[in-house]
């Protein structure tokens, strides 16, 4: 078994051995009991908050017939993990459990069932229960491209049906659907009877959305409008910052506003293509729960810390900016990795964070599957259950972590959804705070420009499974 996985469970030792004992289970089927106590053997073990859940101690159980009866009372599995998850309003928002871990695995790759369509549902002004919906951008080879649609756009009807704060969450599950488009004046929207028709199918999205060098005066600028941490476009994401240097730029723009997160160690890969840090720096810090904070310290403490890098995990060199400074747009959707950036870098160089505040989660999670070690070689063959619970906080060199209200912008500036522009256009109003701010050195205006206030509710990333996550990959 690998050395980070050799914990110790105390009096569990009993349970953890007798329900990863696993029978030649191919042609049965796992029973809610044996699945529960595979959540439970997990989030004993890896929970971040596991010291905040009396049930979750060590001496809770005297053996395995007290678990069982314990967890008998819960109607499913969803229900059982969802009584161990701490806080669920404001300290965790985000661990999961699936009941098909393919479709896990699928989500972790970047392969989902969408339409193409990435939008914002915001409350309409004046009214409590309307909703409108706003078209951030478009995937490329999707449904929504085919149609035609584009950013900017509004929507307050599904299949002919207002949108509503009650019933967004049923209209926008289907797996096709018809928009009915809007006009939006000072928050209120007119349906202009025009509609488009979205179908739903297996998208591969790639991150990297829109690339931009822009010439001001001696200056040049990349600009990159990054839209998730996946590790299968590491290579790629490498190549754009070769191209940056390729062109000569000496300052960056990176669009966060609508990246809900991903990889860790692709955060860290984009944090040292900006800033060229010697890979003996401090990138982050990691801490666990108490019992395998305890064990890491004692037996590799080096797991705990994650170095600036100069290489992808294909070994391929990084082509580094060097950068001092760099302006990094951010929304309440930007989240995760993508504050894990922002905060990471802060120490080092200057941050200039331009938008709004961001999601505020600091924390990551693994996959567990039911097998002896919780790794996906050996998993249950009667279940497919698996999770993804927070197991880590992150801190930056210098300990700042527990941002839960998010990172605040140096210079705020909200979307206007009636005049949203281009992503990579100069004038689209959040880049063009940036390349103002660059202009001028820093010593642009850090007041919000007035607009219309308007009440966003969520975006499409949050209402896909796993859309504002972090994950780690374990190493082998």
């Amino acid at each position: 078994m690998n050395q980070f996985f050799k914990y110790t469970l105390v009096s569990l030792v009993t349970i953890a051995t007798l329900s990863s004992c696993f029978k030649d289970n191919d042609d049965v089927f796992a029973g809610k009991s044996e699945i529960n106590n595979f959540i439970y053997r997990g989030m004993n073990a890896f929970y971040l908050y596991k010291a905040d859940v009396d049930v979750l101690a060590n001496d809770r159980f005297a053996n395995l017939e007290e678990l069982e009866a314990y967890h008998s009372q819960f109607d499913s599995p969803e229900t059982f993990f969802e009584s161990l998850v701490f806080d669920r309003p404001r300290t965790d928002r985000f661990s999961v459990i699936f009941d098909d871990y393919v479709a896990l695995e699928n989500i972790l790759a970047g392969n989902t069932l969408n339409n193409g369509m990435k939008f914002g549902l915001v409350g309409e002004t004046g009214s409590a229960t309307d909703v409108f919906g706003y078209v951030r951008y478009v995937q490329p080879n999707t449904s929504a491209e085919r149609e035609n649609v584009e950013r900017g756009m509004i929507f307050n009807s599904i299949n002919g049906i207002r949108i509503s704060r009650d019933n967004f969450n049923a209209l926008l599950a289907q797996t096709t659907y018809t928009i009915g488009l809007a006009d939006l004046n000072a928050g209120v929207t007119t349906s202009n009877g025009l509609e488009i028709t979205l179908t739903k199918e297996v998208v591969q999205e790639n991150p990297i959305l829109v690339t931009e060098v822009i010439d001001q005066g001696t200056q040049k600028i990349g600009y990159l409008m990054y839209t998730g941490f996946l590790s299968q476009f590491d290579e790629q994401l490498n190549g754009v910052f070769a191209d940056f240097i390729a062109q000569g730029v000496t300052h960056l723009v990176l669009d966060l506003r609508y990246n809900g997160g991903g990889s860790v160690n692709t955060a860290i890969i984009l944090g040292s293509l900006i800033s060229g840090n010697p890979i003996t720096d401090v990138y982050s810090t990691e801490e666990w729960n108490p019992d395998i904070q305890a064990q890491l310290q004692a037996s590799t403490p080096e797991r705990l810390v994650n170095l600036f890098k100069n290489q992808t995990n294909s070994g391929t060199t990084l082509s580094t900016l060097d950068l001092n400074k760099v302006h990094i747009i951010t929304t309440g959707s930007s989240a995760s990795a993508s504050e894990l950036v922002i905060n990471s870098l802060d120490p080092y160089i200057n941050v200039v964070q331009v938008g709004d505040d961001t999601a505020g989660k600091f924390q990551a999670s693994i996959t567990l599957y039911d097998s002896p070690d919780f790794r996906r070689s050996g998993a249950n063959p009667a279940h497919r259950y698996a999770m993804q619970p927070l197991v880590l906080k992150s801190l930056n060199s210098v300990g700042n972590t527990d941002y839960f209200d998010g990172l605040v912008p140096d210079i705020a500036q909200n979307e206007d959804f009636e005049n949203l522009g281009i992503l990579g256009d100069m004038n689209e109003p959040l880049l063009a705070r940036c390349l103002e701010d660059i202009l001028l050195n820093g010593r642009s205006s850090r007041s919000s420009i007035p607009s219309v206030s308007y009440e966003e509710i969520i975006g499409s990333n949050e209402l896909e499974p796993f859309g504002n996550q972090m994950w780690k990959e374990l190493p082998n």
